[in-house]
This record gives structure tokens, C-alpha cells and sequence, in this order.
């Protein structure tokens, strides 16, 4: 049987490799086995911190509305009570965006609520 010599196949799988970590630092960018922990890691990671994004949000979210709230004088565990009480249900997001952005908008809301 004839010997293969697998050189452009290595090259390949290092080149593809390689085009995953550009713009890493150091030998992560450059050296094959540094590249493939590099990528081991940032996919670990990827994962973890794309589940903590969405406790960010929420807790920004919350954050802005009540500092919308105070502004008024209310607290935002009372206002999340007699949100649900009366059974508006309108979603933190939408709340934030309104406090933050919206400010005439969101008094006219908190009248509806008192």
C-alpha cells in the first residue's frame, strides 16, 4: 500500500482552528494545542454566561423601576403587589423602558395602578 502523507489536511484542521481563536492574545492566537483550550474554554463559558444574561437583564430591569418608583415615592415590592392584585400583567421590561425612557407615560400608568 502506497504512503499518504497527510499535510494539507493538518494544515486545514490547524487553519480552521486557528480562525476560531483570531483575536485572542498571545500564544492563544497563534500555537494549535493553546488554541484548542482556548476554544474548549470560551464554549464552556459561552454557555454559562448566555443562562447568567438573562438574571442580568432582570436585575437591571428591576433596578430602573424602582428607581422610577422612588422618584414618585413608592417602593417596588409594593408597586409588583398592586400590580398583581389589580391583574395587570405587564412584563418588567416593558415597565423598565417606560420609566427610563418614557417618564409622562409611566405616571400616567401609575395613576391607572393607585
Amino acid at each position: 500500500m502506497s504512503r499518504v502523507k497527510g499535510g494539507v489536511t493538518s494544515l486545514k484542521r490547524r487553519r480552521k482552528i486557528l480562525s476560531q481563536v483570531k483575536g485572542y492574545r498571545f500564544g492563544r492566537s497563534t500555537k494549535k494545542k493553546m488554541a484548542i483550550e482556548a476554544i474548549h474554554h470560551a464554549q464552556l463559558h459561552s454557555f454559562a454566561h448566555r443562562k447568567d444574561k438573562k438574571n442580568d437583564f432582570r436585575r437591571l430591569w428591576t433596578s430602573r423601576l424602582n428607581a422610577g418608583l422612588r422618584a414618585v415615592g413608592l417602593k417596588y415590592s409594593v408597586f409588583m403587589k398592586d400590580l398583581k392584585d389589580k391583574n395587570i400583567i405587564i412584563n418588567r421590561k416593558m415597565l423598565a423602558l417606560l420609566a427610563d425612557e418614557r417618564p409622562e407615560t409611566f405616571s400616567r400608568f401609575l395613576a391607572k395602578v393607585k
